[in-house]
């Protein structure tokens, strides 16, 4: 499936508590859950004891919700936790393994979403990953595939003369300039751009006075306002919010109608990011 909003539920760090806050991110509306096969800092265990409660007890199946796992490499793998392959392997193998456990965490036969967490140690073995997950989504078992944590576009083409990106997820934040090459690339191509801290690294686009006016005029909060602003550009904010009001609000915001005199507010805020 094609996501169904424009707002993805982050459950990094989210630990023991992971469980009880999809559940709840779920029935508060968020229809798209994003985990990793990383003990280090996700519980996909956890996520998918979550779907089970969805389904079992709510009526949500796994249909209705899109899904995403990532492959994480050696590099940012705990050594000291299991990590779902050999390291020894062969990166095919490493990644082929990494996706049964997914798979199996997740209590699913298919992931809508399969990313690597990040580019390899070389172009190379990204290279050799990427080809990997061609072969996962040829297969059936994965839907759509993507990297994480890439801000060099030159590896993004390189990735697409094997077959073309389907997602990327990024930081869209003041730290890196809004991501702006990679971003653009994202946007001329037709690729899903994910942002993570998207409201906790960009204070200077929170507290902005055009994203003020915007939230004004609108009848929002501040926080809606940003993503409601980061959709209209083309990006898919992720929120790893805890908060059952913020929860509420952050799915709404893809709801505002925003009224004709948002016009100059938003593009002050386009001038600001894209510089």
């Amino acid at each position: 499936m094609q996501i169904a909003s424009k707002i993805i539920y982050g459950t990094a760090w989210k630990a023991e508590q992971t469980k009880s806050l999809v559940v709840n991110a779920v029935l508060q509306g968020f229809r798209a859950i994003d985990t990793a096969g990383q003990p280090k800092h996700y519980r996909e265990d956890l996520v998918g004891d979550a779907l089970e409660i969805l389904a079992k007890e709510h009526g949500i199946k796994r249909a209705d919700l899109f899904l995403q796992t990532k492959y994480t490499s050696v590099e940012g793998q705990d050594p000291k936790l299991a990590i779902p392959y050999n390291p020894n392997d062969p990166i095919s193998d490493q990644i082929q393994a990494s996706l049964e456990k997914s798979l199996a965490n997740l209590k699913t036969t298919y992931l809508d979403s399969y990313l690597l967490h990040s580019p390899l140690k070389t172009v190379e073995q990204t290279v050799e990953a990427w080809r990997a997950l061609i072969s996962l989504q040829k297969a059936g078992k994965v839907r759509m595939i993507g990297v994480s944590n890439t801000y060099d576009v030159h590896i993004l083409h390189e990735l697409s003369r094997e077959r073309a990106v389907e997602i990327v997820q990024n930081r869209w934040y003041e730290g890196n300039d809004w991501d702006r090459q990679v971003h653009e690339f994202c946007r001329v191509n037709g690729i899903m751009y994910q942002s993570f801290w998207t409201l906790s690294g960009s204070p200077s686009l929170v507290n902005h006075p055009a994203l003020r006016g915007l939230a004004k005029v609108a009848g929002c909060t501040p926080e809606q306002a940003v993503f409601k602003f980061a959709q209209l550009e083309q990006v898919i904010p992720l929120s790893g919010t805890t908060s059952t009001l913020h929860m509420q609000q952050d799915v709404a915001a893809e709801r505002i109608q925003l009224p004709p005199d948002a016009n100059d507010y938003l593009n002050s805020l386009r001038k600001f990011v894209r510089g």
